[in-house]
C-alpha cells in the first residue's frame, strides 16, 4: 500500500509536467500585449511568491505532512491557470503567478521528501537515486509530449494550449487525494515553529559545511537550467525560427533531460564530487558557446544544457537526501529552491532589460560567469570536505 506511493508519484509528475503551454508561454503573454521585460518580471513575482513561500512551505511539508501540502500544491497551481484562462490583465496575471508560485513552493521538496521516507519505509533507500532519476525524466518525457501537442495547439489558436493545460492540472487532485503518508513521518512530527525553522536554515547553510556546499552547487545549476527554459522560446523567435516548431523543439529539449535522468543513477556511481567539476565545466561552457552562436548551430548547446540538467538533478538531490534526517527533509530540500528562485526572481528581469538592450548574447556571457564562478567553488569545497 505504501510503497504504491512510488507509482502515484510518478503518475502526478506526468499529469503535473504535462505542460502544454510552456512552448508557447511567452508568446502567449506578448499576445496580450506585454513586452519581453514585462514577461521577465512576471516570472520574477512566479520566483519570489515560491521563494518566500518555499521554506515555510517544505517545514509545512514536515509537520503536517507530505500528502496534504502536495494536495494544496496540486489545487494551487489548478487555480492559477484557472486565472490564465479567464483573464487577460497584467495584474491578474501576476495573481495567477503567485498562486502557481505556491503551488510549486508546496510540491518542491514534498515531494522528493514523500519518496524518499517512503523507500526508506520500505527498506529500498538506496535505489532513491534510480527511482528519483525516473521520476524526473518521467516528468521531462511527459512534457516532450505535452510540448509537441502544444505546439500543434497554438498554430491553431495561441491560448488553446492554456485552456487545455488548466483542464490537465484538475485531474492532479484526485491523485494527490490518493497518496498514503509514510508513517515515519507520522511518527516525527513536531509543533509549528518560526525558530525552528531558522535552526533549520543555520543547520543547513551553516553548520554542515557539506550540506551548505551542496546547496550552493545545486542552487546555482538550478539558476542556470531554470534561466535557459525561459530564454529558449526568445532564441528561437531571435533565429527566425518557425512557431510550429517550438513544441517540437520544447519536446526534444525535455526528452534529452528525461534520457539523462533516467540513467543519472550510472554517472553517480564510484564517481565522487570530482564528477561535479565537470559538470560545473561542460555547463558553463555551453552558456558561452551559446553566446558565440546566435544561429540554429546555438541549438545544439542548448540541448547539451538540457542534457546535464538531467543528470546534475538527480544526483544532487541524493546528496541533500543522504545529509539530511527524515524530520528536516522536505525543509532542507525547499531551502535549495528558495535560493534558486529568488536568484532567479532578481536576475530574469535584469537579463530580459540587457538582451532588449543589447543583446540574448551578452545574457549567455553573465550566466556562464555565474555558474562557473559558484559551481566551481562548491565543487573544491566538497571535495575538500570529502
Amino acid at each position: 500500500m505504501l510503497y504504491s506511493n512510488i507509482f502515484k508519484m510518478h503518475l502526478l509528475k506526468a499529469v503535473m509536467w504535462f505542460m502544454v503551454a510552456m512552448p508557447i508561454i511567452v508568446l502567449f503573454f506578448q499576445e496580450h500585449g506585454l513586452s519581453l521585460s514585462e514577461v521577465m518580471i512576471l516570472q520574477g513575482i512566479y520566483s519570489i511568491a515560491v521563494a518566500l513561500f518555499e521554506i515555510p512551505s517544505g517545514y509545512i511539508a514536515d509537520v503536517f505532512g507530505r500528502k496534504k501540502t502536495i494536495i494544496l500544491s496540486t489545487i494551487f497551481c489548478f487555480v492559477g491557470y484557472l486565472i490564465f484562462s479567464s483573464y487577460s490583465n497584467f495584474y491578474l496575471f501576476a495573481i495567477a503567478e503567485i498562486f502557481v508560485g505556491i503551488g510549486g513552493s508546496l510540491m518542491s521538496g514534498a515531494d522528493s521528501a514523500l519518496i524518499y521516507d517512503t523507500l526508506l519505509e520500505s527498506k529500498r533507500e538506496k535505489s532513491y537515486t534510480k527511482i528519483e532519476g525516473k521520476n524526473y525524466a518521467i516528468g521531462n518525457f511527459s512534457e516532450s509530449i505535452a510540448g509537441v501537442f502544444g505546439g500543434f495547439l497554438a498554430v491553431t489558436s495561441i491560448y488553446m494550449p492554456v485552456y487545455v493545460q488548466t483542464i490537465v492540472l484538475f485531474f492532479s487532485i484526485p491523485i494527490a487525494f490518493s497518496l498514503v503518508e509514510p508513517t515515519i513521518n507520522r511518527v516525527n512530527k513536531k509543533k509549528f515553529s518560526f525558530k525552528s525553522i531558522t535552526s533549520i536554515v543555520k543547520f543547513s547553510m551553516i553548520d554542515h559545511l557539506k550540506l551548505k556546499w551542496l546547496i550552493i552547487y545545486s542552487s546555482v545549476m538550478g539558476l542556470g537550467t531554470l534561466s535557459m527554459a525561459w530564454f529558449a522560446q526568445p532564441f528561437f523567435k531571435e533565429i527566425n525560427l518557425p512557431l510550429i516548431y517550438f513544441g517540437v523543439l520544447w519536446a526534444g529539449l525535455n526528452f534529452s533531460a528525461g534520457i539523462t535522468s533516467f540513467n543519472s543513477h550510472y554517472f553517480y556511481k564510484n564517481k565522487g564530487y570530482k564528477i561535479l567539476i565537470s559538470l560545473s565545466l561542460l555547463m558553463s561552457s555551453s552558456f558561452l558557446i551559446l553566446g558565440f552562436n546566435n544561429s540554429l548551430l546555438g541549438l545544439l548547446f542548448i540541448f547539451f544544457i538540457y542534457l546535464l540538467r538531467g543528470i546534475v538533478t538527480p544526483i544532487l538531490r541524493t546528496e541533500i537526501n543522504i545529509n539530511t534526517s527524515s524530520n528536516k527533509r522536505a525543509t532542507v530540500l525547499s531551502i535549495r529552491s528558495f535560493i534558486i528562485r529568488i536568484s532567479f526572481a532578481i536576475l530574469a528581469p535584469i537579463l530580459a532589460y540587457i538582451s532588449e538592450i543589447y543583446s540574448l548574447a551578452i545574457v549567455f556571457y553573465i550566466l556562464a560567469l555565474i555558474i562557473g564562478f559558484f559551481s566551481l567553488l562548491s565543487s573544491y569545497k566538497l571535495i575538500y570536505l570529502d
